[in-house]
């Protein structure tokens, strides 16, 4: 079965005490930040000492989240970046069109994740997900998106929320993770926030301190209850293939048993 990242620990690329630390926290994705974490008198710096921790394979996956494609820096980025075997994948910022991935697909062969930052990057959605066979997700990033449209309360990024859900979906892309929840203090809060976001269809989520690994983690697994319903699908799939209903009632089709199996996929993690 499939195992799906469900924890994305970002972690500052001129730091690399801390990108030590990350390595070794228990993330299912490591992504060092060369973009917002990183101040422009030490982009040189974190460019070069992220070059040359990949310069070997690493024990847990790691991409890396390149400048703005269209700033001074990111040409840099992605030539000191290219052909390194430490490297699993690179974050796009700020993508607005699909000509933006494609150009580094062409440039640099590792698999790349388009982050949505503007409402022209959440019209342009669907356009930038079938952009090249090279992407293989894309997401949110939700605090240059609240800028952008004027979002006061939460609520108001609902809508850019499912359609960039509903874009991966559509072009056959893993369903995108949550962007990172600011507060590091406030875990119930991550929590309810996860819920939310699971109940709109994303799965997992960017974090960007380890204490909010396992809350991320915890809210995103499927409960016993969910596992027991998958399983009685999946055992009632496999003795009728056809549509059928439950003795409880409760019907299924080739749709509920595809979810049930996910369910089940995620709950192999445990």
């Amino acid at each position: 079965m499939t195992r799906y990242p469900l924890t994305w620990l970002y972690v500052p690329g001129d730091r690399p005490h801390v990108v030590a630390k990350a390595l070794a926290a228990g993330a299912d994705v490591v992504v060092i930040d060369l973009e917002d974490a990183v101040a422009p008198d030490r982009k040189e710096y974190a460019r070069t000492a992220t070059a040359e921790l990949l310069t070997e394979p690493r024990p847990a996956p790691v991409h890396v989240r390149v400048n703005a494609l269209d700033g001074p820096w990111a040409a840099a980025d992605l030539t000191a970046l290219a052909g390194l075997p430490g490297l699993s994948g690179l974050r796009l910022p700020k993508v607005t069109a699909p000509d933006q991935v494609r150009q580094v697909a062409v440039a640099t062969p590792v698999p790349l994740y388009a982050l949505l930052e503007s409402a022209l990057g959440i019209e342009h959605a669907y356009a930038i997900a079938t952009a090249h066979p090279a992407l293989r997700g894309i997401s949110l990033g939700e605090a240059d998106l609240r800028a952008d449209l004027g979002v006061r309360a939460d609520a108001g990024l609902d809508w850019p929320r499912s359609r960039v859900i509903g874009a991966a979906r559509a072009a056959g892309l893993a369903p995108p993770p949550q962007s990172v929840h600011p507060d590091i203090r406030d875990l119930d809060g991550l929590a309810a926030s996860c819920a939310h976001g699971r109940a709109l269809g994303f799965l997992g989520r960017a974090a960007i301190h380890p204490r909010q690994l396992p809350v991320i983690e915890r809210a995103y697994l499927p409960t016993p209850a969910e596992i027991e319903h998958a399983e009685t699908i999946t055992e009632a799939a496999a003795a009728d293939q056809g549509a059928q209903a439950l003795p409880d009632g409760r019907f299924i089709d080739a749709a509920v048993v595809a979810l049930a199996r996910r369910t089940l996929s995620l709950a192999c993690r445990t």
